[in-house]
C-alpha cells in the first residue's frame, strides 16, 4: 500500500524507530520556533547545555505574547531574546513584526521540512505542507542543540472534503465542526491530514486557519498536501524555491477517515467555555453582544483582514459594540494600511491593536462582566480572557463582523449582503527588517540579562520512597489556563520562577501555593485530560519548584504530559478510575521502592495512609520516558548522557 504525507515525511527525517502505529521513533529537526512566553525558559534550558551554537537548519525567536509594556519585566526579556539569539545562532523577530505563526507562514514554513515550536499552535504550518508539532519549551532547547524529537507514532486520520464552501461559511467552520464531532480530547496522538476534492478549493490562509486549530482537538499537528496553492502563496511571497510537490500516494493508508462534505456546512460558533462546545449560529441568534475581537495567530490574515474590511466599506458597528482588529503581521498591517482597508475599518469604528497575540490570552481587552465577547480565536477557556466567568465565544470573521453590526449573535447569512471575494495577492509586501539574523562574531556578543530572568531550577534524581498530601483534587479536562494563568499579570514571570509558581492553580484554589510550600509538595488528582491547552512548560515546571512529585489522573493531554516529564513529574493514570472518587484531598499517600520497581514494572502500588488500603497506578512510560524520570527530568538526563 502507498504511504500517507506525514509517513513521507517523517520516514525523511527518522533517525530510530518505525514508522508505525504505536511505535516509539525519533525524528530530525529541521526548525525551530519560540515566542517570548516561552522563549526565556528555553534560552536558559539551551545555555545550561553548554552549546556554543544552534545546529537546527533554522532557528527563529519571536516576540508577540509579553508586549503590554506596563513594567520593566517584559522590555528586558525582549533585550535578553535579542541579545542570545544574536550569540547563539538565532534569528530574531523584533516587537512589531508579527505574530509568530503568521510570520512564520508567510517567510520561513516550508513543504516537506519539520517545524518544533515552544507554543501549541505551531501546527499553524501545516497548512505549507510542513509537520509543525507544538511541544514545551525543554523540547525546542535539545532541538535547537541538535537532539531529535521522540515520540509516538500518532495514528494519522484522513479528513476528505468534498464540494466548495457555501457563501458566508469559513474554512474556521470546518474545524469547529470537527470539534463539535471529535471534541477536545479527540485528537490526542492523532496526525490529521487533510485531503480530498474539496482541498483545492481552499487558500494557503484558510488552510492555517484549519491546522491552528487541530491544537484544540488535541492533535500532534494538521497537515495539508504542498500542491498549486502552496506554490501560488509561496511565489507570492517571493520563496519560490523554497515549494516543492508534496501529497499522498493514491492508494495511502490512513488509521480513519472521515469525510465532510462543505457543501452542507454553515455559520458555526463555539459557546462559553470550550472549543468544543460547538452550535449553529443560527441556535444562539440574537443573543445581545458587547465585543468583538477579529485576529490573532487565528484569522488574522490578509485575507481575512481584507473580508472584514469588504464587508463593513460604508458602514458603522453597532453603538454599544467594542471592536478590535490585531492584523497578524507588519506585513498584513502594512498592506492594508497602503491599500485603503485600515482606512475602511477605522471608519467602522474599529480599535486597532498592534500585531501581537493581545486579547487571545487575556493580554488587554478584557470583555465587561457578564457580557458576550464574540472572537475570531482559537480558545475561550473560562476567564482566560482576564474576564472571571467570561462569556467568550469563537466564531468566523464573517460571523464576528455580522455580530459587530447589529450587537447581538447573527448569522451572517442574513446580513442581505454580498458574500466578500477577496482574491490572493499576485505579491506580497516582503519586508523582513524587522528580523535580525544572528551575529557573525558571537564571542562579542554580551546576553543582556534583567533583573527579572532568575537561575533554572532544576531537581534531584528520582527518589526510592516519595510521599505526601493530595494538595488538590480537580476534574475533567483542566487546561494549563487553570493550573497557571496567562494575562497581563502572569505572563511577565515567566522567567522568574520562584515568583510566577505564587500563581499555580490561583483560579482554583487561592491558597494552593501556601498550602504546596507548608506541606514541602505532594501530590495533584486530575481527571480526563488533565493538561489540555497551551504548551507553557511552567505548568509542569513551576509544579516541580514547589515539590509536587506526582500527579494521579484518568488520562493526559500530550503536550503536558510530556512536559511533566521532561521536569521530574510523574504522570501517573488509575488502574481503577473509580479511584479518583475514592482519594480525597488531604489524604496523605506513599510510594516506596520506587526506583527498584520503576524499570520493570508497569505498575506502581501507592498506599493511601489515611485510608489503610493500597491502589495501583500505571505510569505507561516507555523505557527512555522511565530513565529520563529517574534521572529527575530531561535536562540532568540528557547532561547525564552527554558526559560519558
Amino acid at each position: 500500500m502507498g504511504k500517507n504525507l506525514a509517513q513521507k515525511i517523517f520516514e525523511t527525517h527518522l533517525v530510530s524507530g518505525r514508522c508505525a502505529g504505536g511505535e516509539n521513533i525519533a525524528i530530525a529537526i529541521d526548525q525551530t520556533l519560540t515566542q517570548d512566553a516561552t522563549g526565556t525558559m528555553a534560552c536558559l534550558q539551551f545555555e545550561a547545555l553548554e552549546i556554543p551554537r544552534v545546529k537546527t537548519k533554522f532557528s527563529i525567536s519571536y516576540v508577540d505574547h509579553n508586549m503590554l509594556q506596563t513594567g520593566f519585566e517584559n522590555a528586558d526579556d525582549h533585550r535578553f531574546l535579542k541579545s542570545f539569539a544574536a550569540k547563539y545562532g538565532i534569528f530574531f523577530s523584533k516587537p512589531g513584526n508579527g505574530i509568530c505563526h503568521q510570520v512564520h507562514l508567510e517567510r520561513f514554513a516550508k513543504p516537506g521540512e519539520i517545524l518544533l515550536g515552544a507554543d501549541s499552535h505551531t501546527p499553524n504550518a501545516g497548512a505549507m505542507g510542513m509537520i509543525a508539532i507544538g511541544v514545551g519549551g525543554l523540547d525546542v532547547a535539545l532541538a535547537m542543540a541538535g537532539e531529535p524529537y521522540y515520540l509516538k507514532m500518532p495514528e494519522i486520520v484522513s479528513v476528505r472534503l468534498k464540494g466548495k464552501l457555501p457563501p458566508w461559511v469559513a474554512s474556521k467552520d470546518i474545524m469547529l465542526e470537527l470539534l463539535r464531532r471529535l471534541t477536545v480530547k479527540g485528537g490526542v496522538g492523532k496526525i490529521f491530514e487533510f485531503g480530498g476534492s474539496g482541498v483545492e478549493t481552499i487558500s494557503i490562509p484558510e488552510r492555517a486557519t484549519i491546522s491552528n486549530l487541530g491544537a484544540e482537538l488535541g492533535a500532534t499537528t494538521t497537515l495539508f498536501p504542498s500542491d498549486g496553492k502552496t506554490l501560488e502563496f509561496l511565489k507570492a511571497q517571493g520563496r519560490k524555491k523554497d515549494w516543492i510537490p508534496l501529497e499522498p500516494d493514491h492508494d495511502a493508508e490512513y488509521d480513519r477517515v472521515i469525510e465532510m462534505d462543505l457543501r452542507k456546512l454553515e455559520p458555526l460558533i463555539a459557546q462559553p467555555s470550550s472549543p468544543d462546545k460547538v452550535c449553529s449560529v443560527r441556535e444562539v441568534a440574537g443573543k445581545v453582544v458587547r465585543q468583538v475581537c477579529i485576529g490573532s495567530c487565528n484569522n488574522s490574515s490578509y485575507f481575512d483582514l481584507m473580508s472584514v474590511a469588504e464587508i463593513l466599506k460604508g458602514k458603522k458597528i453597532h453603538p454599544d459594540i467594542s471592536l478590535t482588529i490585531t492584523p497578524g503581521s507588519k506585513q498584513v498591517f502594512e498592506m492594508i494600511a497602503r491599500n485603503g482597508a485600515l482606512a475602511i475599518l477605522i471608519s467602522a469604528g474599529a480599535r486597532i491593536l498592534e500585531s501581537a497575540c493581545g486579547p487571545c490570552i487575556g493580554m488587554g481587552q478584557a470583555p465587561p462582566s457578564h457580557a458576550i465577547s464574540i472572537r475570531t480565536m482559537n480558545r475561550n477557556f473560562s476567564g482566560r480572557s482576564g474576564t472571571p466567568e467570561d462569556q467568550v465565544y469563537l466564531a468566523s470573521p464573517y460571523v464576528a463582523i455580522a455580530c459587530a453590526l447589529k450587537g447581538s449573535i447573527t448569522d451572517p447569512q442574513t446580513l442581505g449582503l454580498r458574500p466578500p471575494r477577496i482574491p490572493m495577492p499576485l505579491k506580497f509586501l516582503a519586508d523582513d527588517s524587522l528580523i535580525f539574523p544572528p551575529d557573525s562574531k558571537p564571542e562579542a556578543v554580551i546576553v543582556e540579562r534583567g533583573s527579572n530572568i532568575k537561575p533554572l531550577p532544576l531537581r534531584g534524581s528520582l527518589e526510592d520512597s516519595i510521599e505526601g498530601s493530595v494538595v488538590l483534587k480537580v476534574g475533567d479536562n483542566l487546561t494549563t489556563d487553570d493550573i497557571l494563568p496567562a494575562g497581563a499579570r502572569v505572563l511577565p514571570l515567566r522567567s522568574n520562577i520562584p515568583a510566577i509558581s505564587k500563581h499555580l492553580f490561583e483560579r482554583i484554589d487561592p491558597d494552593f501555593f501556601k498550602k504546596a510550600k507548608e506541606r514541602g509538595g505532594g501530590f495533584i488528582l486530575g481527571g480526563e485530560n488533565y493538561g489540555q491547552g497551551s504548551s507553557r512548560e511552567h505548568a509542569a515546571l513551576a509544579p516541580m519548584y514547589l515539590g509536587i512529585k506526582a500527579i494521579f489522573a484518568k488520562s493526559y493531554a500530550r503536550i503536558h504530559r510530556s512536559n511533566l516529564i521532561n521536569f521530574g513529574i510523574l504522570p501517573l493514570t488509575f488502574e481503577d478510575p473509580d479511584e479518583l472518587f475514592k482519594i480525597q484531598q488531604g489524604d496523605h499517600l506513599r510510594i516506596t521502592r520506587l526506583r527498584g520497581v520503576f524499570l520493570t514494572e508497569d505498575f506502581l502500588e501507592i498506599e493511601n495512609v489515611t485510608q489503610n488500603r493500597v491502589f495501583k497506578a500505571s505510569h505507561g512510560l516507555n523505557l527512555r520516558e522511565r530513565e529520563i524520570l529517574l534521572a529527575g527530568g530531561l535536562l540532568n538526563y540528557t547532561r547525564n548522557r552527554t558526559k560519558k
